[in-house]
């Protein structure tokens, strides 16, 4: 089994995201720029685990229950990250994100909490080792992920 991150660098993971979410965010990131970095950078390590788990349950690749759980462990704990680098300050930076974001802060966040629950499902889905119980958690958290691209992201 490859894993992309050892226990280690994921408990390390674990305690800066509980350092990051505690902090203002004006304290959180050097400047803008840094605040969009970190949370496309959240994305695409979501991206890269959640991916993992798509292949595994649409047959391109072999199912392997710790595999999956592991990274459904990467994407519930990440999905809490990105949410306080949507500072007002980074509107202007181009990013990919809609301006409807700031304009619907509120929505926006809303959906935030929909899809960390959706991982928060997926994670204890993928814990079951069952994979049509995963494929299910999958496709509500895709879901949960996709309403929220077509709504916010260009």
């Amino acid at each position: 089994m490859r894993q992309v991150l050892s226990a280690r660098s994921l408990m390390a993971l674990i305690c800066i995201s509980f350092t990051v979410a505690s902090a203002p965010a004006a304290a959180q990131f050097k400047n803008a720029k840094h605040a969009v970095e970190y949370r496309q950078g959240a994305f695409k390590l979501m991206g890269v685990h959640f991916g993992s788990i798509g292949a595994m349950v649409n047959g391109k690749k072999p199912f392997d229950s710790a595999q999956a759980a592991f990274d459904a462990n990467v994407v519930k704990t990440v999905s809490a990250l990105p949410w306080a680098a949507f500072g007002d300050e980074t509107e202007s930076i181009k990013s990919g994100a809609r301006a409807e974001i700031w304009l619907e802060k509120e929505e926006f966040l809303a959906r935030s909490k929909k899809m960390q629950t959706a991982t928060a499902g997926l994670l204890e889905a993928a814990k079951t080792g069952d994979q049509a119980k995963l494929k299910v958690a999958f496709g509500d958290t895709a879901r949960s992920c996709k309403a929220c691209h077509d709504a916010y992201k260009e």
